[in-house]
């Protein structure tokens, strides 16, 4: 997600100054993406430099206001005129963990599938009963159907990892099996003419 788009369209209706843009981000997106208020200052300071918003004052305790300028407006339309690129995946943790752990003798791959499966579970139940709470505003509600549907392509994944794991190691076995078992059975056919 880019921070700095989102700020910048939070700014859309009225100029705010940072803590009140992090607060709506996170009121927006339900706090699943934590910002740091750092973080916050340091991107009006780059929106600021690049013309997308301008100083405006400040509220009456000081703080500094920015609004958003005409390229600001022009910057957020694009943005939402634009698709999300899928070129370049996220680093995903978990596919990073079992590709490599898949490559480890002596790593129970089968058990980190399993651990993960009753996180994500854990996880979907979670992010299901606050759906059900019903009254959540559409905004965070549509972060937790976006949260859902990703937890339940994980398990549905795990699940393929699983038989894809199982299978591997089932074909690893008895091609272990034949190879051990092919100089027996020579010998034995030799010993028989």
């Amino acid at each position: 997600m880019s921070i700095r788009q989102g700020l910048l369209a939070l700014l859309e209706p009225q100029p705010m100054y940072g803590a009140q843009l992090r607060a709506q981000f996170e009121a927006r997106t339900g706090a699943t993406w934590p910002l740091n208020i750092g973080q916050v200052y340091t991107t009006l300071g780059r929106l600021e430099r690049d013309a997308l918003v301008a100083a405006d004052g400040e509220d009456d305790q000081g703080h500094p206001l920015y609004r958003i300028t005409d390229a600001g407006r022009q910057e957020v339309s694009s943005w939402f005129a634009t698709p999300v690129e899928r070129s370049t995946p996220p680093r995903d943790e978990l596919a990073i963990k079992l590709a490599i752990a898949v490559t480890l003798p002596g790593v129970d791959v089968q058990a980190i599938i399993q651990r993960q499966r009753t996180a994500t579970v854990r996880a979907l139940q979670d992010y299901t009963r606050l759906k059900q709470a019903g009254d959540a505003e559409l905004a965070w509600v549509l972060v937790l159907d976006s949260l859902v549907f990703a937890a339940e392509a994980e398990v549905r994944w795990l699940d393929h990892c699983e038989a894809k794991v199982s299978r591997a190691a089932r074909e690893q076995r008895e091609q272990r099996e034949h190879v051990t078992a092919t100089p027996t059975k020579r010998r034995t056919e030799g010993a028989q003419r």
